[in-house]
Formats: structure tokens, C-alpha cells, sequence
């Protein structure tokens, strides 16, 4: 759940409206989440129910923490019972949609995440959440749109244009894109913003601009694999293969299954003449699931 906010909301409006033994079963509910003890915390929320089972932030606090235990549809049956006492509770109808995103049910999370808007239009949390689920099922218009209504209710927020940006990167929108990103950088300089504009530059050819980008990103948080990943991919477009094994290897090294990475250094040895070492990336990109990986094998390996 992104609004974990919301058990301290709930922690002082709770107090005093329902009774002194349903509240101190809250609280210590509250107490257990915060140590990441979702079992107790349920225990604890459910002892409070039980004592005064009309409160709906209890039922929102205990559907948040069976989400942690990926108890989804535990998770929706709570959110919709604080729903039933109070329907003008938007943050429980965010909660379904969380639920169901990562059930797969993405058209349901949509769904629960536009209720929370009906009740909160400019629910910035929402907003995000529904523009990343369009995208995900490539929606990438319907995304520019939510992520274009958040920067109308939070316009320093730097995020908001990296999700835009990516969006338009999608379709293809290159110029708006790198303004997007651009934007972001001078809100505050995020490595993902600086990740994202290097790829447009990639895909635009401006390579050394590219290069930049993936370097800066790598500054600001040197564990971020997919900048070392991709400006492998670049080094192998300027035909420097020894560099980009280099990277490319970092970039295993922060995320041993990252099958992609192993596919495109084996790419690099094969370039450089090395087929040994690369059949044994091949076969290990193919253990990852790189769906290109047993084609190569096929042709270079046997």
C-alpha cells in the first residue's frame, strides 16, 4: 500500500471515538505494524473489531496489513467492509486498487482507483497509480492524461514528469519527452530521470548525449543496474565492446537475474571473439527466461 500515512491519521482521529478496550487493541495493532509484525498487528485489529465492529479505519488498518502478508483478497474484503460503513471512503477504494493490480486484475485496479478520484479528484496518489496501471497495459495516452492531471495538483513533484516522460517515450513523443525529464532534473535530480532521457537520447542516436545521461545516473545512485545495463547497450552500439562487458557486468553484479544483461554480454564477447565465454551467458540468460537466449545458443553454441 503506498499510504501508510494513513495508520497515523488513523491512530489520532480513532482515539476517543470508539471504547477504551477496542482503542488500546487499535493501537497496539498500530504498535505491531510498525515493527512489521503483520500477524500480530491482524490480531490485534481483529480484537478491536470484535469489541466495536463499526469503525471503518479498522478494517482499513487490518486489510493493510494482510496486503503485506499478500493476503490480497483478505486485504479487498476488509477494504470493501470499511467501504459499507463509510462509502465516501476513498482511501479504502485506492486500497482495492492496489489489491487488484497486483492480483493482474488491472481493468478492477483502474476501476477502484477512478472511485477514489469521483470522491478526491485531485488525489495525486491516485492519479499516479492509475496512470501506471494504463501504462502497464499500454494505455500510454490514457497515462500522459493521469500523469498530466497529477502535475496540475502537485506541480513540483519530480516524479510526475519522469512517469509522463516515460509515457511519451512509449509513443514516440521524443522532443516532449526530453521536457519532461528535463523538468524533473531542475525540480530535483533523480537518477531515473536522468536514466529515462538518456534512453530517449539512445533511441534518438545522440550517443554522446546518451552517455551523459547513463554517467549522471550512475553518480547520483551507483547501484542502479538498468543505467549500467544500458550504457553497455550503447558502448556496444559505438562498437566498444570491452567497455560495455564492463558495465554490463556491473550490472550483474547488482542484479544477478537480470537476463538481459547476461544476453547482451554474451552479444559483446561474441564480438570480440570470445565464443566460450559467451555460450555460457547464453545458457545463463536462458535459465532467466531471455526469450532470444536459446536462438543464439542454437546458432553460436552447438
Amino acid at each position: 500500500m503506498k499510504k501508510q500515512i494513513l495508520f497515523i491519521t488513523a491512530l489520532f482521529i480513532i482515539s476517543g471515538v470508539f471504547g477504551k478496550s477496542a482503542n488500546g487493541h487499535f493501537n497496539n495493532g498500530v504498535t505491531k505494524y510498525y515493527k512489521q509484525d503483520y500477524k500480530g498487528a491482524i490480531e490485534e485489529y481483529t480484537e478491536s473489531i470484535n469489541k466495536n465492529p463499526e469503525v471503518a479505519k479498522v478494517y482499513l488498518s487490518r486489510g493493510i496489513a494482510k496486503y503485506y502478508l499478500q493476503d490480497y483478497e483478505g486485504a479487498i474484503a476488509d477494504q470493501q467492509k470499511a467501504i459499507e460503513i463509510n462509502p465516501e471512503y476513498g482511501d479504502a477504494y485506492f486500497n482495492v486498487g492496489d489489491c487488484k493490480y497486483n492480483l493482474q486484475d488491472y481493468e478492477g485496479a483502474i476501476a477502484e482507483y477512478t472511485k477514489a478520484l469521483e470522491i478526491n479528484p485531485k488525489d495525486a496518489m491516485a492519479l499516479i497509480s492509475r496512470g501506471l496501471t494504463k501504462q502497464y497495459i499500454k494505455d500510454y495516452k490514457g497515462a500522459v492524461a493521469d500523469f498530466s492531471q497529477t502535475i496540475k495538483v502537485m506541480p513540483e513533484l519530480p516524479d510526475a514528469y519522469i512517469y509522463r516522460g516515460v509515457a511519451k517515450t512509449y509513443l514516440e513523443f521524443y522532443d516532449d519527452a526530453i521536457e519532461d525529464f528535463t523538468k524533473s532534473i531542475r525540480i530535483q535530480p533523480l537518477s531515473d530521470a536522468y536514466y529515462y532521457r538518456g534512453n530517449v537520447w539512445d533511441a534518438r542516436k545522440d550517443y554522446k548525449a546518451a552517455l551523459k545521461d547513463y554517467n549522471r545516473a550512475i553518480e547520483i545512485n551507483p547501484r542502479h543496474f538498468r543505467a549500467y545495463h544500458n550504457r553497455g547497450l550503447t558502448k556496444m552500439t559505438l562498437k566498444d565492446n570491452k567497455n560495455a562487458i564492463e558495465d554490463l557486468s556491473k550490472a550483474i553484479a547488482l542484479n544477478s537475474h537480470y537476463g538481459d544483461a547476461y544476453f547482451n554480454r554474451a552479444v559483446a564477447k561474441v564480438n570480440l571473439g570470445q565464443k566460450e565465454n559467451a555460450c555460457q551467458d547464453f545458457k545463463k540468460a536462458e535459465e532467466l527466461g531471455q526469450i532470444k537466449a536459446k536462438g543464439e545458443i542454437r546458432k553460436i553454441c552447438e
